[in-house]
């Protein structure tokens, strides 16, 4: 009994002195319904809303952007929509 409980302590002690961390998140990341972009790639230069059409345009989809957090470790988010029928016969890279 008492080598269970200095075990189970052992491991709780092993566990609390460990700090606590955030997953990395890339830069970039998306997917068919939408995605992130860091703010830090806008502020680098980095044109954001070709990055989405191109992302978007990759599922035959146009992109909307939402929002953004301009701060330093802010996201610009955006999603990608089916376009319409009457406007495009289909979304189109960015060509530059």
């Amino acid at each position: 009994m008492r080598a269970t409980i200095l075990a189970v302590l052992a491991v709780s002690g092993v566990t609390l002195g460990t700090p606590a961390h955030a997953d990395w998140v890339p830069p970039f990341k998306g997917n068919d319904t939408g995605g992130i972009i860091s703010y830090s790639l806008f502020q680098q230069g980095v044109d954001v809303k070709a990055l989405a059409v191109n992302h978007c345009a990759g599922y035959g989809k146009g992109v909307r952007l939402l929002g953004a957090q301009a701060n330093e470790g802010g996201y610009i988010s955006f999603e990608c929509v089916w376009v319409n029928p009457g406007y495009s016969t289909a979304p189109v890279r960015a060509a530059y």
